[in-house]
Parts: structure tokens; C-alpha cells; sequence
């Protein structure tokens, strides 16, 4: 990454009220999300990059929640795991109605991947878990992997749920 995009990127985290120290830990695979990323802290250019609404806000019972999913359909049928191209973005709404990027969910579908692979994808040293269908969002059986890059979550950078994210202002 080069010094002004480096400078830019601390800039926004900055805007957005993480850690500096937040941003600095950031190695591997969140460091490589966030460099393909953080051009979508604006959603209207992830829309405008194929990025579209996946169902609503996705909340657990106790867990917290996920956001609300914006997919790109292109890359979730290619069969191919970019750690800067997320197939998932997500999104907590806030109070004032903005869309705040917030992680990436990296998925493949089971039967593309299995094609070729032996094993369940592993990105950047990161396993994937296998998702079965029927789900939530009525997908064929998949492989996914989550990764909070965009805002902290203490119950680990690849949980699937973020007890710091809430759906209360998710409108529709």
C-alpha cells in the first residue's frame, strides 16, 4: 500500500472512532480487507460496484449480530477467494440512517468448491466453516469465513456473530 493511501486509510479509521493501535495490529488477511475495502466505507459505491442487498439485518439471539449483508453475485458464483475482492459486505446501521462498514463475509458455494478442492477453503491461513442449506439465506450449502475488520470484535476477528454490532436502526 502506498504512503498516501496508507495516510488516507488511517485518516477514515480515525473518522470512524477506532484505535490507532486498532488499525496498526491490523496483519495478513484484515490488512489485505481493508486495503480492498476501504474504498466501500461509502455504500453507495459498493452498490455502484455490484454490491446488492442480501435479505435484512442479520442479529442473534445472544450473540449480537452481523450487519446487513450487501453481496456481490458475480463473485459468490465465481468459485475464487480474494482477500480483496469479499463476495459479502456488512453494514451496521446507525442511529442517523448511515450504513457503517463494519466486516466481510468471504463465501463459496460447497458444490463449486468441492468440485476442485479436497478440503474446505482456507484464505490467508484462515479455515472457512461449511454452511448447510436450508439457511437464512437461501443459498445452496456454502463455505464462509468472516472477518471484522472494520470495527472490533472481542469475541474474535473470524466469529461469525459481533456482540458490538446491533440491527436496533435497521429500518429496511
Amino acid at each position: 500500500m502506498t504512503l498516501h493511501r496508507s495516510k488516507t486509510l488511517i485518516g477514515i479509521v480515525a473518522a470512524l472512532g477506532l484505535s490507532v493501535s486498532f488499525v496498526a495490529q491490523a496483519t495478513g488477511i484484515v490488512q489485505a480487507v481493508r486495503e480492498g475495502t476501504y474504498r466501500y466505507l461509502n455504500i453507495n459505491t459498493a452498490t455502484a460496484n455490484g454490491y446488492g442487498l442480501l435479505l435484512g439485518c442479520a442479529s442473534g439471539d445472544s450473540e449480537g449480530a452481523m450487519g446487513v449483508h450487501y453481496a456481490n453475485g458475480a463473485l459468490v458464483g465465481d468459485g475464487v477467494l480474494d482477500a480483496r475482492r469479499p463476495e459479502v459486505l456488512m453494514y451496521e446501521p446507525g442511529k442517523d440512517g448511515r450504513m457503517r462498514l463494519v466486516g466481510v463475509e468471504f463465501v463459496v458455494i460447497a458444490e463449486t468448491w468441492d468440485a476442485t478442492h479436497d478440503a474446505a477453503p482456507v484464505l490467508m491461513g484462515q479455515l472457512f466453516h461449511y454452511e448447510d442449506s436450508p439457511n437464512r439465506y437461501g443459498l445452496p450449502p456454502f463455505y464462509a469465513l468472516h472477518v471484522w475488520a472494520w470495527k472490533q470484535n472481542r469475541k474474535g476477528t473470524f466469529a461469525d456473530w459481533n456482540p458490538n454490532v446491533v440491527c436496533d436502526y435497521y429500518a429496511g
